[in-house]
């Protein structure tokens, strides 16, 4: 048997094992599909939520941690995603509004941490976002807080201090650009499209490799990789999942300046999820007008041993030159040592609200 011969054969076999293996993996997602099916008719005998994401981020986290290889770790999670959220659709559709359009980095979020099997649902606005889960129209909603260089998202901040919607779940994206045409091919370009911010994030990659092609500003990168796909001459600056949607062709890849560009984005709902094993907590509060009062604050965390991971404050559009306060901190508001350090921040606060406390993000593998 010549070399050629004994390595045909050698590939038919190990073909022939891992096609049994995936008989294998089929049978036994059908079986996890069954089992999730009780699952989700003992929760609506009970009254009680189908989707539960701290449930959802302990299993990916145990997981991860119990595998031997050679699976690579960063597989784990979409590949359980996936599992989950088809999992899901079987017990009930969940409808998941955005900030659209479609294709947009925060239609990506909301595919990242719902699953394809999700309904994703795009509207016009953050206030739109809120308005659908609070009314009851979508299950929950995903919105942009902040970003590594841009940093907060004003409106979604803003939307906060009103709305009785709960932070039940947070997403971490690294915002990469990619220049998309129908044809893929640069010296074809005639035009390139996209939102100012994402041209700024790509002006060295320009300015090298497009020095005298137009760039024109659309209100996002999707509308971008819209008129793109629309006009052969043109090129879009936008996320490589907005290829997939309107069919467009990468010229390059990973064309922004900084290449440590995350956008933080929050998943809403109506009720605040259960503690997983790694949870943040978020509030909001404002400061009575005295000396200290914000050490006093910091202090309250201090003393009961929670680390705090972010404050941000937004001037408040009642009253002049008073502010609020966000805070995000590590524990679930059930945790005693962060009830403590609310008691003590309702001491020196005009008010305090609990935005949510939600599975903290898995920052291992971030995509």
């Amino acid at each position: 048997m010549g070399v050629e011969d004994k390595t045909k054969k050698e590939l038919e076999k190990l073909r022939g094992s891992i096609d049994k293996v995936d008989s294998r993996i089929l049978e036994l997602l059908n079986e996890r599909a069954k089992i999730a099916q009780d699952v989700g008719r003992v929760k609506q005998s009970a009254g009680k939520t189908f989707y539960v994401p701290s449930r959802e981020e302990d299993l990916v986290r145990k997981l991860t941690k119990q595998s031997p290889g050679p699976f690579p770790i960063t597989g784990i999670r979409p590949v359980w995603k996936e599992i989950i959220s088809a999992s899901l659709s079987l017990e009930q559709p969940l409808e998941v509004a955005y900030l659209g359009p479609e294709a947009t980095f925060t239609h990506q979020a909301c595919r990242k941490h719902f699953g394809l099997s999700a309904q994703c649902m795009p509207v016009r606005t953050i206030a739109e976002v809120f308005d659908y889960v609070e009314k009851g129209k979508a299950a929950y909603g995903v919105i942009p807080v902040e970003n590594t260089t841009e940093g907060a998202v004003s409106h979604t901040l803003d939307k906060f201090m009103e709305s009785q919607t709960k932070i039940v779940g947070e997403v971490l994206l690294r915002i990469s650009q990619s220049l998309l045409s129908r044809s893929g091919r640069l010296d074809e370009v005639g035009r390139i499209y996209s939102h100012p911010h994402a041209i700024a994030q790509c002006r060295d990659w320009l300015e090298v490799n497009a020095p005298t092609i137009p760039l024109l500003d659309t209100t996002s990168t999707a509308q971008a990789a819209k008129i793109a796909a629309e006009d052969e001459r043109a090129a879009a600056i936008a996320g490589e999942f907005a290829a997939d949607i309107y069919g467009l062709e990468k010229v390059e890849v990973s064309i922004e300046d900084n290449p440590n560009n995350f956008t933080r984005f929050l998943v809403i709902g109506r009720e605040i999820p259960e503690p997983s094993e790694h949870n943040k907590t978020s509030l909001l509060f404002s400061v009575k007008d005295q000396a200290g009062a914000l050490y006093k604050i910091l202090g309250s965390f201090y003393e009961n041993d929670v680390n705090l991971t972010k404050i941000e404050s937004r001037p408040q559009k009642r009253s002049a030159w008073e502010y609020v306060f966000f805070l995000d901190c590590e524990g679930h508001i059930n945790d005693q040592s962060v009830k403590d350090a609310i008691k003590g921040l309702e001491k020196v606060c005009r008010y305090v609200k609990v935005l949510g406390s939600y599975p903290s993000v898995d920052t291992e593998g971030i995509s």
